[in-house]
């Protein structure tokens, strides 16, 4: 479900009376806030309603959003908010279905562009949290110690933070223009962590397996990374 909280496109005019909508699409994808896309005559817009209580959080993506946005980075904008609902941008494209050596290219590309920019930089709060890792893990070996036994080697995992991270990078949060150009959205999960770790979360969710693609990903990335990085910071 793309939908939770539901609104008509009487009383999204209500709300934003001067954009003039004509057209309201419930999305099917996303499984915790609410999506809709709204149309006018002109324009497609992301409108989107966040079923947690993430206020302060969804003002300090907003910020980085536009701080992406001016360094050249194609990201959904925030352009206005108004009870609970939050219109943004709308990125041109598709999700891309079969991944090609140029998807592979455009997303190292973009992540190499964004973490040089988020480089020590901070959202104040962690994309992983050592403390809650500890009370899940604690939990699972409670319940299910036989399962446990797989992850119990996770305490030992020192996190870096090394900037804020997307960490939530998938085929379904990216979309390629006419002309190849990525556009990546849902910052809405992004934190402070490990960029070998925001790359691994991308590889994985592009499902990149292959030695060939992933030695190519690398050297486009590292061509303008901050921090190079390996294919042993990839699997250790």
């Amino acid at each position: 479900m793309g939908v939770k909280t539901i609104i008509t496109l009487n009383e999204l005019n209500q709300l934003f009376s001067s954009y003039k909508f004509n057209k309201l699409i419930a999305t099917k994808s996303g499984i915790i806030d609410t999506t809709y896309i709204a149309e006018t005559s002109k324009k497609s817009y992301i409108l989107k309603y966040y079923e947690r209580e993430i206020k302060q959080k969804i003002l300090l993506d907003a910020k980085l959003l536009d701080e992406l946005n001016k360094i050249g980075l194609n990201v959904c904008v925030l352009l206005d908010k108004k009870d609970g609902w939050y219109i943004y941008t709308k990125l041109d494209g598709n999700h891309p279905k079969v991944i090609k050596t140029f998807h592979i290219q455009a997303l190292a590309r973009f992540l190499a562009k964004m973490h040089r920019y988020t480089y020590k930089k901070k959202l104040k709060n962690k994309f992983v949290d050592e403390d809650e890792l500890t009370e899940m893990l604690d939990t699972v070996k409670q319940n299910y110690f036989y399962k446990y036994k797989k992850f119990f080697k996770l305490k030992k995992i020192v996190f870096k933070q090394d900037g804020i991270i997307h960490g939530d990078i998938f085929k379904d949060n990216t979309v390629f223009d006419a002309k190849n150009k990525i556009g990546i959205f849902d910052f809405s999960d992004s934190g402070d962590g490990d960029f070998a770790f925001d790359v691994g979360i991308a590889l994985f969710g592009f499902g990149i397996k292959r030695k060939s693609f992933l030695i190519l990903f690398l050297k486009s990335y590292n061509q303008q990374a901050v921090k190079k990085l390996t294919m042993l910071d990839l699997t250790k």
